[in-house]
């Protein structure tokens, strides 16, 4: 057993960088007052809610009146496309998505089908894209909402956000865009990307868990989900968490402000993974080979199953996935590959190798010496 983890699993959640966690410190001892409190201990909190919107604003090229802070991405997924239906379902039905999205998007989407809503999932080619025509013929006069993830969580694919965006904005359709994969990685200009609604989660990039922010546009009505008080401009009832706020405004700060030095150097690394991974006999990069994420390295192999690779890998100090965090626990094989359309032989071997900036050289280094003689050895043994 290696003495230190080596953690390749950034996609599933990150460590609360130190910074952030100075900056939450008061509002968990001595700040810890409710901001829709009128006296000083209050004001403090609202104040302090105040300048972490400024800031989250900042990030992304927006108005601070147009972020709300909420529990987590999924609450933000589900708040965007819940809130967007239910306020302009006396003008249509009708949803578009990918068949790739997270299941905070799909789950979320089947739901409103059983309360009267349609749903048109789009269709991805080998890499995971989707093609903005396909986004443009799936449009109806009944469609209210199209709702496309940035990058995806699983193979790391980069979707072409901003052209989708062009053709809802022209059709005058909202368009949300769940970017929790990209938060911390990819540059964010809500402008830029012709977005409407924007989904984030703070323990993406190094911000506590239990967190997640909604950018909405201004002009855009949205039913709140939750009931039982007016905070977050009456989007999502309940007392603030002051200092998870602080922090995740604090954590995307931080996150762009580094990302231009950070970057490089992760992409090196996963560059250098995919390399490596490529040159065991049965094995195949999944996603787009240069439109991805910079820190995504994600394979398949053949006849392996995924399963025995992360056990594997764990027993050696090495923490990997197999795909989503959320569905770690499922037998069934990967929608996004099976909507890329990976052969069945292929589709239980998948592996995600997720970098983060406390990686190394000698990190890759680890899992290119490992990781063959583990390949090997599952398929001699017929795991």
């Amino acid at each position: 057993m290696s003495e230190r983890t080596i953690y390749l699993d950034h996609a599933a959640t990150t460590a609360l960088d130190p910074r952030v966690l100075d900056a939450m410190i008061p509002y968990l001892t001595t700040e810890y007052g409710n901001a829709s409190s009128i006296y000083t201990l209050g004001r403090h909190a609202m104040q302090a809610i105040d300048h972490a919107r400024e800031q989250v604003a900042a990030a992304i090229h927006s108005r601070p009146t147009e972020i709300a802070f909420v529990g987590c991405g999924s609450e933000s997924d589900n708040l965007a496309i819940k809130g967007i239906a239910y306020a302009a379902q006396k003008k249509g039905n009708h949803l578009i998505t990918s068949s790739i999205e997270h299941h905070a998007v799909l789950h979320t989407c089947q739901y409103l089908e059983r309360t009267g809503f349609k749903t048109t999932y789009l269709p991805v080619d080998e890499y995971g894209r989707v093609d903005p025509d396909e986004v443009a013929r799936a449009i109806t006069d009944q469609t209210i909402l199209v709702s496309v993830m940035y990058a995806n969580n699983e193979v790391g694919t980069i979707e072409p956000i901003a052209e989708i965006g062009r053709i809802c904005r022209a059709r005058k359709i909202p368009f949300h865009v769940d970017a929790v994969q990209a938060g911390g990685a990819l540059p964010i200009d809500v402008a830029a990307l012709n977005v409407d609604l924007l989904s984030l989660s703070a323990h993406k990039f190094y911000g506590p868990k239990g967190m997640g922010i909604l950018y909405v546009r201004q002009g855009m009505r949205i039913l709140p989900q939750l009931q039982g008080g007016s905070q977050e401009r009456g989007r999502r009832a309940g007392t603030e968490d002051v200092a998870g706020i602080v922090g995740t405004a604090t954590a995307l700060t931080l996150a762009q402000e580094e990302m231009a030095q950070a970057t490089p150097r992760i992409q090196a690394l996963r560059d250098r993974l995919i390399e490596g991974v490529l040159t065991i006999p049965g094995s195949r990069l999944t996603g787009h080979p240069t439109e991805r994420l910079p820190n995504n390295a994600s394979f398949c192999f053949k006849g392996v199953e995924g399963e025995s690779l992360l056990l594997s890998l764990d027993l050696l100090g090495i923490a990997a996935s197999s795909g989503s965090a959320c569905t770690s626990g499922s037998v069934d094989p990967s929608h996004v590959l099976i909507a890329m359309g990976v052969p069945a032989e292929w589709l239980r071997g998948s592996l995600r190798l997720t970098l983060g900036k406390s990686n190394t050289d000698a990190d890759v280094d680890a899992i290119l010496t490992r990781l063959p003689g583990i390949v090997a050895k599952i398929r001699d043994l017929g795991m």
